[in-house]
């Protein structure tokens, strides 16, 4: 009798042990993540890389556009004669380079046509918070600097980019259109932090004490 009582409780141990494992097991399962699946693409999304280049020569043509209307306001909002004529340079240079743009556009057999970039959108709202956020002067001043410089970057990076991979698809006019707004993004990089060593950002420290 005592072997059976043995053998029940035994068998009443194991299926115990074997419920807690499988709750284990599943509450584990529960815990972790199902892998996510791929984004599905939209029914206009680029199915190559000539249609992705057209793609982004649409997205720098609106940011450009967008540009020409950015940069009056932060010229009117900055006090340092040589930060307002470094805008004002720029605005006309701007105005060349969506010209230039669509020069590329025909260059490929494209229509030119803007497609809001939504990148260059929210630095141009982020360069009008930081000037609604600060007095006018030099502290101002340095923070439209900021603004205007993560711009440049923005489209450096684009236009480098965009001249790759024109060159990857044999584009040589394209390519060198793109490389002309390249380097006049990458001198106006270098103005404006000529601008902010030399005068606007020690200017800014000075104001603050």
């Amino acid at each position: 009798m005592k072997n059976s009582n043995t053998k029940t409780a035994a068998k009443k141990e194991t299926a115990a042990k074997s419920s807690s494992s499988t709750s284990k097991s599943k509450t584990t399962a529960a815990k972790t993540p199902a892998s996510k699946a791929p984004l599905k693409a939209k029914s206009s999304a680029a199915d190559g890389l000539r249609a992705l280049f057209v793609d982004s020569l649409k997205d720098i043509y609106w940011a450009e556009k967008a540009l020409t209307k950015a940069l009056p306001k932060m010229a009117k909002n900055a006090t340092s004669q040589n930060l307002i004529d470094a805008i004002n340079d720029h605005l006309e240079v701007t105005k060349n380079q969506v010209t230039r743009l669509e020069e590329v556009f025909a260059s490929v057999g494209e229509k030119a046509a803007a497609k809001k970039c939504d990148a260059m959108e929210g630095l141009i709202k982020e360069g009008e918070g930081i000037m609604e956020e600060t007095e006018l002067g030099a502290v101002r001043d340095a923070g439209i600097i900021a603004a205007s410089q993560k711009i440049e970057h923005y489209e450096i990076a684009t236009y480098g980019t965009l001249a790759a991979f024109a060159k990857t698809l044999g584009e040589d006019e394209a390519v060198s259109l793109l490389v002309q707004t390249l380097n006049e993004e990458k001198e106006a990089d270098i103005t404006l932090t000529e601008a902010a060593y030399n005068t606007i950002n020690f200017d800014a420290v000075e104001e603050e004490k």
